[in-house]
């Protein structure tokens, strides 16, 4: 019978003087048989085999594992994988030409198509950090120098005149630039010029063979080698081209995340104004108020550069005062940019929109002093007819002085009826006093209804059974300027419409009984504009569900309004406008919003935020009024900080003339870049107990407030 083994076995062990004196008694035989010592020995090879075969399975596992994570890596399609240099093959498309074009050029890395995510992923977690202003280029150089390859990689050096092929040699991190070499034979493409092999090498040899890296575009190639290096170049080239300004550098107030307060915010913007997320005219502003920043901060710099440190002349004190002026200007620019590229601050201050003058001017009463009623329907069964006859034609008969229009040719009798198939034709045919009849449907539009006269829209029928759709992008849903405008029993879902489901630039607008499905903004009531609201339904804004600004007039009666990102935001710019919006608020339920139920916007004038900029206790933080002070330092006492106001300047410059300037020293220095700039003021939002006693409210009763998330009534400071 075979024996059984424990799965281990405890062996004794014994010191040499105890085995010898074991052998020595019973005259020499050990205490342990040889069959004992044969068992041992089995046992222990028993344990070793097993031990191997499990060493085995766990190198097995372990190596399936990195299997199954080689597979998770090759599905990050994200494009910032900078440092994975395991992966086989490109992972990026080639940039393929338009049809019919031809060129002898290789072709490049399609990388210019990147999404969001992939861009803020690159620059937050690789390239940029939490870097400040002054240590970008560092930052940067650092980045690169990491990613790229450092030689032997063919590239298309692009400009404007010209693209030509050449191989880069070397790379100078520091100073964004490449050593490169032409690639013989030559291959190139001009524009509106011939450049020859020998004007190529001229150039070349002008710039010391060094190419900017932004003009830089790498050659595909299919091994995947040159992947991090083409994506690297191209969110440099993106940086310099979208997101960095010439004045940031400048800002010595190194006290806060690059990233945060400028990368994240210009990324935002860039690909809202690419998805048709700004309006048109917002989109214009901000490329206007860039290029006069920009050609501000030259003005400047060019006058800073030009003064002489250590002179006394009343000429330099003359350019000084200009410099504080400019100054004033830049930073009023900064600030007015600032407020367009923070996603929170840019719809509720920046844009006033535009009027367009050709969708929106007034036809006015028709010559002949009819009015007509226009019927919008895409069928109607005979039931419906007679009950629209009974019910809404025939009344409108007896008034001699309507006229209803028909698509059927005319027949006997005294008014022609046309029937439309969808709202916008109907509307864009209405005179002063037309009505406009909306029988139950599904109506969906491609384009903004402009309501430029005192017309009724009126849905026949309950809100849910006439609806207008919104399919398509665009700056509005409806919009409207006439001076009395009515909308009754009409449910507006919107897709996209970037200013809001319904604008009141102008005039007044009458709702009642409507339903109002937002997907990004809500009701804009503009500055002279009125609106009634009553018995309405509003829900879904991203942003407010009615946005109140100066100097309008908005009655809100009975109307719900929920599931918002705030329910009421009221502007109030009293220091800035003469008049303040007149509002009633009386038996509204407004519940479930995100944020406040009512929020009240207005400047922050000197009132403290939550999160005040954190500063040194010997760096006391300036007025306002300082913090537009220019600063004059004597070299006995540059330590000590000297300012005086532009204003404060001005007043003094006939003093500097009388004295010749005695009282100033020989050795003055500019530096605005130490004060506070006014967009870099914190803004913040907080809870107050009651808005109720506050001026812009004729009358405030009887509403109620539910689960709004961050209180019933709040302000927002900036």
């Amino acid at each position: 019978m075979e024996q059984e083994f424990p799965d281990t076995v405890t062996v004794p062990t014994a010191t040499p003087a105890e085995v010898e004196s074991s052998v020595k008694a019973d005259n020499g035989v050990s205490g342990v048989s040889h069959q004992q010592v044969e068992e041992g020995e089995a046992l222990l090879q028993h344990e070793e085999e097993n031990e191997e075969e499990e060493g085995e399975e766990e190198e097995e596992e372990e190596e399936e594992d990195d299997s199954d994570d080689d597979d998770t890596n090759d599905g990050d399609d994200s494009g910032t994988d900078n440092f994975n240099t395991e992966k086989r093959g490109t992972q990026l498309q080639k940039n393929e030409r338009t049809a019919g074009a031809t060129s002898t050029l290789p072709h490049m890395f399609q990388t210019d198509q990147l999404l969001f995510y992939e861009r803020f992923k690159a620059y937050q977690d690789y390239m940029l950090g939490d870097c400040k202003p002054s240590e970008v280029k560092a930052f940067i150089a650092d980045y690169l120098d990491k990613v790229l390859e450092p030689c032997d990689w063919l590239a298309l050096w692009s400009t404007d005149v010209f693209d030509v092929v050449v191989e880069v040699q070397d790379l100078d991190v520091k100073e964004l630039k490449a050593c490169v070499r032409l690639v013989l034979p030559l291959q190139c493409e001009t524009r509106g010029c011939e450049l020859t092999e020998d004007a190529f090498v001229s150039l070349l040899e002008a710039t010391q063979h060094k190419v900017a890296l932004q003009q830089l575009h790498v050659v595909y190639d299919e091994s995947g080698d040159f992947d991090q290096t083409a994506l690297a170049i191209e969110h440099l080239r993106f940086f310099y081209k979208h997101i960095w300004r010439q004045w940031d550098e400048e800002d010595e107030d190194d006290d806060f995340d690059y990233f945060v307060r400028c990368v994240e915010p210009r990324l935002r913007l860039h690909y809202d104004i690419l998805e048709d997320r700004v309006p048109a005219g917002l989109v214009s502003e901000y490329q206007s108020l860039l290029g006069n920043c920009s050609q501000c901060f030259q003005k400047f710099s060019v006058l800073r550069s030009s003064l002489s440190h250590d002179s006394d002349s009343e000429l330099d004190n003359v350019s000084m005062v200009e410099g504080l002026k400019l100054y004033d200007q830049l930073e009023a620019f900064k600030r007015k940019l600032h407020i367009i590229e923070n996603p929170l601050l840019r719809y509720v201050l920046a844009y006033k929109g535009n009027v367009r003058p050709q969708c929106m001017q007034s036809r006015g009463p028709r010559e002949s002093g009819m009015k007509v009623v226009h019927v919008v329907t895409a069928s109607c069964s005979g039931v419906q007819l007679q009950s629209l006859f009974n019910a809404k034609l025939i009344p409108l008969c007896f008034s001699e002085d309507t006229e209803i229009q028909h698509s059927i040719a005319s027949t006997s009798g005294k008014y022609l009826i046309e029937f439309h198939r969808e709202p916008v034709s109907a509307v864009e045919s209405c005179h002063k006093g037309d009505v406009v009849i909306v029988l139950p449907g599904i109506y969906s539009v491609s384009s903004s209804i402009f309501i430029t006269d005192s017309i009724t829209i009126e849905g026949f029928g309950f809100p849910d059974e006439v609806v207008i759709e919104k399919k398509r992008k665009g700056d509005s849903f409806v919009e409207s300027t006439g001076a009395d405008v009515r909308l009754t029993n009409i449910k507006f879902i919107q897709h996209d419409a970037i200013e809001g489901i319904l604008c009141v630039r102008q005039g007044m607008v009458n709702m009642e009984n409507c339903v109002l499905q937002c997907e990004t903004t809500g009701v804009i009531v503009r500055t002279s504009a009125r609106l009634t609201m009553n018995m309405c339904d509003l829900y879904g804004s991203k942003g407010a569900g009615v946005e109140i600004y100066p100097g309008s007039v908005c009655s809100l009666v009975g109307n719900g309004i929920h599931h918002c990102k705030d329910g009421i935001l009221i502007k109030d710019f009293a220091n800035e406008m003469d008049v303040m919006p007149s509002i009633t608020l009386e038996n509204n339920v407004i519940h479930n919003n995100e944020g406040y139920g009512v929020i009240l916007v207005k400047p922050n004038c000197g009132e403290p935020c939550h999160a005040p900029v954190d500063r040194g206790e010997e760096d006391p933080v300036p007025s306002t009024e300082d913090n537009r002070e220019a600063e004059v330092k004597d070299s006995a006492s540059s330590s000590v900080r000297s300012t005086a106001t532009v204003s404060g300047l001005a007043a003094l410059q006939p003093q500097y003339a009388d004295t010749n300037m005695a009282s100033c020293s020989t050795s003055r220095k500019w530096q605005f870049t130490r004060q506070l700039s006014r967009n870099k003021e914190a803004s913040c939002s907080r809870a107050v107990h009651d808005l109720k006693d506050h001026q812009v409210f004729v009358s405030i009763q009887g509403n109620q407030f539910k689960r709004n998330g961050m209180g019933d009534f709040g302000t927002f400071l900036y």
